[in-house]
């Protein structure tokens, strides 16, 4: 019998200094019925290409769809259509997982819209990519490593992602809705010089300010601040309850600026351009 309303999708983000690619490997139940997608996401376009066949393993990260695999160690395309070609091979180097899951004491509560998962906040790409004939090309590359599963994404929400000199960062903030109450959930992790700062709600975060492309979270002294300057945002389908039936948008590599303080002391300021960036508030 198949499940009613339900998603799950990873995400596999690869940067070189020039070029972006996102992966977006996806399994859908509704109205009795199954789908598989995939969608990709590159600095100038976006693709979305559904598929017969999945087998994937969460033990050891591995998604299977058709001749295409998505793990811990890599990539590998082989896709040929009418509108799209995609052939070639991405190796990644160790992964950096967080230290216990991103969701915390929230992974217990039952009837969650959305749980999210962090396997890698930053590992190492090499390899080569051809889509539609252009080349990707990833020689000590940077790589990010994500997930969500449940009913729908949030109604409202921002999700940004981007690496720097010394580390790595994620941000989500979002509307949750649970038992027919809400509340605004975030949820972030400041990887920096090899130590894990995490910032979520189960540990006392606060929104500080929303609006005008721009996020601001407090935890204690620590606060952080991301904000979207230059959009380069492609559509994407997202769930609502298991059904790809919404659009997004997402820019997999924008321009957009990151301060992360404690007692008002910079830790770490930023301006990337190969920064990913969903603001659907």
């Amino acid at each position: 019998m198949l499940k009613q309303e339900y998603f799950k999708g990873w995400y596999f983000k690869c940067t070189s200094e020039n070029q972006t690619i996102a992966f977006i490997p996806s399994l859908h139940y509704y109205g009795g019925e199954k789908k598989i997608l995939l969608q990709m996401i590159t600095d100038n376009e976006a693709f979305s290409l559904s598929f017969s066949y999945m087998r994937y393993s969460e033990k050891i990260l591995s998604v299977i769809m058709g001749r295409n695999i998505f793990s811990e160690k890599g990539i590998k395309l082989d896709i040929e259509t009418d509108k799209l070609t995609a052939k070639g091979v991405l190796r990644f180097g160790k992964l950096t997982p967080i230290r216990y899951d991103i969701m915390g004491p929230f992974k217990f509560v039952p009837f969650m819209q959305c749980r999210h998962s962090v396997y890698s906040m930053s590992h190492r790409v090499d390899g080569k990519i051809t889509l539609n004939g252009k080349k990707y090309v990833f020689l000590n590359g940077a790589g990010y490593i994500e997930g969500d599963r449940g009913t729908s994404f949030p109604s409202r929400y921002i999700w940004t992602q981007s690496g720097f000199t010394n580390g790595s960062l994620m941000l989500s903030v979002a509307d949750i809705p649970v038992l027919g109450f809400g509340f605004t959930g975030i949820i972030g992790i400041v990887m920096l010089n090899g130590t894990e700062h995490r910032i979520a709600t189960y540990l006392g975060a606060k929104l500080k300010h929303i609006g005008d492309n721009t996020v601001i979270v407090s935890q204690g002294d620590y606060e952080l601040t991301a904000k979207l300057i230059k959009k380069n945002s492609h559509p994407l389908s997202a769930p609502i309850n298991g059904k790809m039936s919404r659009t997004i948008h997402e820019s997999a590599s924008c321009t957009a600026f990151y301060v992360f303080s404690y007692k008002g002391t910079v830790l770490c300021k930023f301006t990337s351009d190969r920064a990913s960036f969903e603001f659907e508030y």
